[in-house]
């Protein structure tokens, strides 16, 4: 069988050289003998491949000498937790809540301190990004969190917003490598990889070193301990080796197509494609505020319930597989990530001029 052009929204599609690379040293990496799967992550070996990795995302992602890149388990959504418990100290934290994952991860922060929610655009199902500009930031506040991209509901911050001097913490699992960023403007940038980077099964965090200290609340496990594995390199424990193999291998991949400057561009334009037919057409529209739009996840719907569960079963019969909406929108979802070619979109849209000519 030939591969489908796959929309979802994560564990997501990976670019397929990449992929074909790591078939070809499934069972003999560099000429070790053994697949990455089987080395020791305390042998030379794997110590040079984590080394190369983190230096390939240093010089992507431009990250300053006092950040520092940890490799964790436990995905974005241990995340929602490890924060709070490190960065707290006044036992206050300001959120700004745009989607599901916003949501969850300031209910989460309530466990361990007062978590306010400052901004919120849960008002129209979270179809926009409210103004940031001049936010109730609060004085005592320990750091100011964001959702950067909302995997769900397709919307992106265009803007960061203004955290009037405090740290600013965004989650970026469906936005991570899209485009460039100023990684100095956050104090914690993280996200899941299975999105747009690599499989399941890995968190990467670029924390400011300021931040990474001792003094976390008293019940912290070890494990939740951002210094923990500052330390000790990311190698405190076991880490996902060969999520860490193939993130370095998609690094590779970012870097020799242009960097994430060209990355931009090639989104831009895939995104383009797929929002200037949903604006003309008189069947399918998008569903998030223009200024918005996410260029990574672009939920559209029929207004009718029927005609969607048609359009997505006759789209996976061509070989569009995963489009269908999250079940909080309904719908359809096309997320159309790093690794998605252009001529995925082009040929997604050509199948949906068809279906709206056959079902007028």
């Amino acid at each position: 069988m030939s591969r489908v052009y796959n929309f979802s929204a994560g564990p997501a599609v990976l670019p397929e050289e990449v992929l074909r690379e790591a078939q070809e040293e499934m069972l003999d990496y560099r000429g070790c003998g053994m697949s990455v799967m089987e080395m020791s992550h305390r042998s030379k070996l794997f110590g040079d491949l984590l080394h190369e990795t983190q230096e390939d995302l240093r010089k992507l992602m431009q990250i300053p000498d006092d950040y520092q890149i940890l490799f964790l388990q436990g995905g974005a959504s241990l995340q929602f937790s490890m924060i709070p418990m490190n960065l707290m100290k006044n036992r206050v934290a300001d959120y700004i809540v745009t989607g599901q994952w916003a949501k969850k991860a300031w209910q989460e922060a309530q466990k361990y301190g007062q978590a306010n929610k400052i901004a919120s655009s849960e008002d129209k199902m979270f179809s926009y990004i409210p103004d940031c500009s001049d936010l109730p930031v609060s004085k005592d506040a320990d750091y100011v969190y964001i959702c950067e991209n909302n995997t769900i509901y397709g919307t992106k911050f265009r803007k960061l917003p203004d955290t009037k001097g405090k740290p600013l913490v965004a989650d970026v699992s469906s936005c991570f490598l899209s485009e460039p960023v100023q990684v100095s403007d956050y104090g914690i940038i993280y996200g899941g990889v299975q999105k747009n980077i690599g499989p399941a099964g890995m968190v990467i965090s670029i924390i400011r070193k300021d931040l990474i200290t001792d003094e976390v609340m008293e019940f912290t496990p070890t494990m939740m301990k951002f210094k923990t594995h500052a330390d000790a390199d990311s190698m405190y424990n076991t880490p996902n080796c060969y999520c860490i193999y193939m993130c370095g291998k998609v690094f590779k991949w970012i870097l020799r197509t242009g960097g994430l400057a060209a990355m931009k561009e090639r989104n831009e334009a895939k995104a383009k494609v797929l929002y200037d037919f949903l604006d003309a057409s008189e069947m399918f529209r998008g569903t998030v505020a223009r200024e918005d739009r996410s260029l990574m996840n672009v939920p559209f719907v029929t207004g009718d319930k029927e005609l969607d569960a048609r359009f997505v079963k006759e789209a996976e019969a061509a070989g569009f597989v995963n489009l269908k909406g999250h079940r909080t929108v309904g719908g359809m979802r096309a997320s159309i990530y790093n690794a998605m070619p252009m001529q995925g979109v082009e040929e997604l849209v050509a199948f949906m001029k068809e279906f709206e000519e056959a079902n007028k």
